[in-house]
């Protein structure tokens, strides 16, 4: 047989890489104090043991003091990066896998009122919505010292046995001198495309002075900014012609787009609903047109789209960035001929969004991720078998069983509707996100394969589990819907218009007081059933659960449908008016102020109540009596308290069966509890 284009070698100057694939530079906020520490180090090892040939770290570790974290990159400009680097490193290579890092000075894409609160710089005087900063136009002793900065940074990352490093031009500073929408200047570093890469060719200078000729450099870079008055493709694959010819680059990684505002930037980096590689193939034509060697990632999830790219010529290295959050051992298991085991990226971008909203990267669907000094990816089987049941087959109750079927446990799983999925088989209603449906269908191949009885159309009441012999119950019976009080009755449900089951009509107003998807969902679905909606909401943005890149396709449907959004309003009643409702609105900040809203539906989102009878009603007859140890879940120690002695069986919830929260939660809860029995 052939072997698979994705695990051939590619050498990079006088570095084999021992196969295709690659996680290009991201930041995922796990650095302590701008430091990659052992929370950012043991994230890369285990993509490292997972086989693939390059991880790229940083997006992107900053040059300069006056380029502070926007979200929580790295500092390359402090001398103590250099031994947590090296150590990053080490393990790596142990590996045979192949670190480089993404340098940069942000330029405008951070915040001024952090740090050592110094200007923002940029070329001009141009604003970027993003992070809001007006930034000061850097000056020639600015750009002196930046360039300074740059070789230094350079040295520290060759000094930490790094296999090379690449410099982030595309929306930082560097490509702010290319663009014409924010190089405004008419000294020598604005006007020509000569005057426009005069900074660039000058950072290249100065890195190649202090690294040498042999250590590799590159360049992520912009090469058409889809945007008017930006650069355009013939400019920019010029730029990335003219970055060959003058040999100061080993390769370069392609992007095209901008991402000044977070619409902007899921065309970069598109998100769940949208296409699959869409600059794949102009990746491939600037490849063409260079010669250089090309990396390139943007929605690259599968391993079918990676083969093409690699088999069809267009990359060198092809980057599964998002897909290695979700499952950082993909080229062992391509390897191993394991293809349909791979856990698939849905492409929800809870990742991404965290970390725009302050957080660290997280998968929505693997809890390991970013938690890999307390939790493993692979399962341990455990030193004695056990019965499990578990009851309720969402997203918490499947990976509860599988993780079970892991240790080696006996499980059955329960549920009660025709088929598995909870609250998934809600989201998939809305035909962009149907892409979730793969945390329920691999956990359902996962399940098969180890074994998992799974019996459906099973309401289970206390004497079905007991009928089993349980050694350990999981009850994850998720949460109904729950109304707030001011809806007195007459208010339908979010779940009842995102399933169909009531057709909105005429004029609704959607009260969302979820702070998640579940309202602006039903919102959405309600308007493009030819409803005129209106979306009021407490709280002062719109959903704040929702992360700005999932904001994006909301707004979208909302400007187009013309859904009218109303914050900071609160839902104070509703009366029956005829044949419809009168919705008495109020505000927390004027007390005596108020407004009514004459609608045909008021639909609202509350979150969830726990479905939690089975669980109440089993608890008297556990060992536990359904406690945690909290202490010991976090640290270490029995989890499961013994409280009842007589007890037959070691209960415990997990997911919205404990409380209204999202996806992620439930599946740590199964996790982090299933791993310890």
């Amino acid at each position: 047989m052939a072997l698979d284009p994705l695990l051939t070698p590619f050498r990079l100057k006088h570095l084999t890489l021992k196969n295709r694939i690659m996680s290009t530079a991201h930041e995922p906020a796990y650095s302590e104090d701008g430091m990659p520490k052992d929370r950012y180090r043991l994230y890369h090892r285990e993509k490292a043991r997972g086989g693939m040939a390059l991880t790229m770290t940083a997006g992107s570790a900053v040059v300069s003091t006056d380029s502070p974290q926007a979200f929580g990159n790295l500092h390359a400009y402090d001398d103590a990066i250099v031994p947590w680097l090296k150590a990053l490193a080490e393990d790596c290579h142990e590996h045979d896998c192949k670190v480089m890092i993404q340098l940069t000075h942000l330029g405008r894409r951070t915040g001024w009122n952090k740090a050592d609160w110094l200007p923002v710089l940029s070329a001009s005087p141009v604003r970027e919505a993003a992070h809001r900063a007006f930034p000061k136009e850097a000056e020639d002793w600015d750009l002196e010292r930046i360039i300074g900065d740059y070789a230094s940074a350079a040295q520290r990352m060759q000094a930490a046995g790094l296999d090379g490093i690449e410099f982030e031009a595309y929306g930082h500073l560097m490509d702010s001198f290319w663009s014409p929408a924010t190089n405004r200047r008419t000294d020598r570093w604005g006007g020509s495309l000569d005057n426009r890469l005069r900074f660039t060719w000058a950072v290249l200078d100065a890195v190649r002075a202090a690294v040498g000729p042999g250590f590799i450099v590159g360049l992520r870079m912009v090469a058409d900014e889809a945007m008017e008055h930006g650069l355009g493709r013939d400019e920019g694959v010029e730029i990335a012609r003219r970055l060959a010819a003058s040999g100061k680059v080993d390769f370069l990684n392609l992007i095209r787009g901008h991402i000044d505002t977070d619409a902007a930037l899921t065309g970069v980096i598109p998100i769940q609903g949208m296409a699959y590689a869409p600059h794949l193939d102009f990746a491939g034509e600037v490849r063409a047109a260079t010669g250089l060697p090309m990396f390139h990632a943007a929605r690259i999830p599968d391993v079918a789209t990676a083969r093409h790219a690699i088999a069809g010529g267009k990359l060198d290295m092809v980057g599964m960035t998002r897909a290695h959050i979700a499952d950082p051992h993909i080229t062992r298991k391509v390897a191993a001929g394991h293809e349909a085991r791979i856990r698939p990226c849905v492409g929800a971008t809870y990742c991404l969004d965290r970390i725009y909203e302050g957080g660290g990267a997280l998968c929505i669907h693997n809890a390991a991720t970013g938690r890999e000094a307390t939790v493993p990816h692979a399962i341990a089987r455990a030193e004695v078998a056990r019965r499990v049941v578990v009851v309720g087959a969402g997203p918490a109750g499947l990976e509860a069983a599988r993780v079970a079927g892991e240790r080696g446990h006996r499980v059955t799983l329960l549920e009660a509707a025709a088929r598995p999925g909870g609250q998934v088989g809600l989201i998939v209603q809305l035909a962009r996100r149907r892409e979730m449906v793969g945390i329920i269908d691999w956990r359902l191949a996962e399940i098969e394969r180890l074994g998992v009885e799974l019996r459906c159309n099973v309401y289970a009441e206390a004497e079905e589990v007991l009928a089993l012999a349980p050694d350990l119950v999981v009850i994850a019976t998720g949460g109904v819907p729950q109304l707030p009080e001011a809806a007195a009755g007459l208010a339908r449900t979010s779940w009842e218009v995102i399933s169909g089951e009531v057709a909105a009509q005429g004029r609704v107003l959607v009260y969302e007081d979820g702070a998640g998807h579940a309202g602006l969902m039903a919102a959405e679905m309600a308007a493009r059933a030819g409803a005129e909606v209106e979306l009021v909401t407490p709280e002062r943005t719109l959903a704040p659960d929702v992360g700005g890149m999932n904001h994006v396709p909301y707004m979208r449907a909302f400007h187009e449908l013309g859904v009218r959004v109303t914050i900071n309003t609160r839902l104070a009643g509703a009366a029956r008016a005829g044949n419809g409702v009168a919705v008495r609105l109020g505000s927390d900040f004027a007390p005596g102020w108020g407004e009514e809203r004459r609608v045909d539906m008021l639909v609202a989102d509350h979150g969830t109540l726990p479905n939690d009878e089975l669980y109440h009603a089993l608890k008297p007859l556990s060992r536990n009596l359904g406690a945690l140890d909290h202490a010991a879940l976090i640290g270490a120690g029995d989890v499961f308290p013994v409280r009842n002695p007589g007890g037959a069986f070691t209960l415990y919830r997990i997911g919205d069966a404990v409380a209204a929260r999202n996806i992620h939660a439930g599946i740590y809860d199964a996790l982090r509890l299933g791993i310890r029995c």
